[in-house]
């Protein structure tokens, strides 16, 4: 396996409490917008994706007594906003906020979705799958997002180096192909915000890391060559197996970092 991404997989196992802090799902957060009750959003949904037309759906959302709504009303509806995205419990790498069916309902039917990322410095987004949309990340505040993304089996020749890797800058993007393990880094002191488009109102988020561990444990061992279970018990000894590429990356970064914040 790659050596960036399978320490992003390796370090997940053995050291969770230590990559949460820099890391962020890209799956979406809890909306700040007004939103209707639970029932009432699952109703809403359900008759959009059921109108036989664009237009019945479009009517469904908009319009009321064959009029169309105004002010307020049809803001909260048609426009999203992205301020305000909350990071997962404990991480404070950064977070994602995410325009997609459930959070946006104007974008049923469109096969569009949008996130808006933002990351700390050294933050990472960590390994991940959409498993059913590409992707295009660009990079709208910051310096140096390093990425790097697999594709499927057969891309080159047995042994050979398989990661798409690369860094963007200021204004800046990169694709990933629906069903790529793909992630990024913010190598840099400074925050980092970057705009995914998905060619899906419901692209999904697979964590490859997570869920790679929720596997049988045998399967686990097995696949990874490892004799025994992951855990505090042999968490050392697991360590040592941890390619250094990944600990140098960002433990770099964070000296770095910590440095330039002494200096200043």
């Amino acid at each position: 396996m790659l050596p960036i991404i399978k320490a992003f997989i390796l370090l997940a196992a053995a050291a969770t409490t230590l990559a949460q802090p820099h890391s962020l799902s890209c799956s979406s957060t809890a909306s700040a917008q007004p939103t209707p009750s639970v029932d009432a959003s699952a109703q809403l949904l359900r008759d959009l994706q059921s109108a036989p037309t664009a237009i019945k759906r479009f009517q469904r959302l908009l319009v009321q007594g064959g009029s169309l709504l105004t002010g307020d009303a049809l803001r909260k509806l048609i426009v999203f906003d992205f301020k305000g995205a909350q990071p997962a419990s404990g991480a404070l790498g950064g977070s994602a906020k995410a325009a997609d069916i459930e959070s946006y309902p104007f974008s049923a039917g469109l096969s569009i979705s949008m996130t808006v990322g933002f990351l700390e410095p050294c933050g990472i987004n960590t390994p991940h799958v959409h498993p059913r949309a590409n992707e295009f990340l660009v990079l709208v505040q910051g310096s140096n997002l390093r990425f790097g993304s697999v594709l499927e089996n057969g891309l080159v020749a047995p042994g050979q180096n398989q990661e798409i890797a690369g860094a963007l800058g200021q204004y800046e993007g990169t694709i990933f192909p629906q069903g790529s393990i793909h992630y990024q880094f913010n190598d840099a002191c400074e925050k980092a915000v970057f705009l995914a488009a998905l060619d899906s109102t419901n692209p999904g988020t697979s964590s490859m890391a997570q869920n790679f561990f929720s596997l049988n444990t045998g399967v686990l061992n097995a696949t990874l060559g490892y004799p025994k279970t992951v855990d505090g018990r042999n968490y050392e000894a697991f360590l040592k197996a941890i390619p250094p590429n990944l600990a140098q990356d960002v433990g770099s970064c964070l000296a770095r970092c910590s440095s330039q914040q002494r200096a200043e």
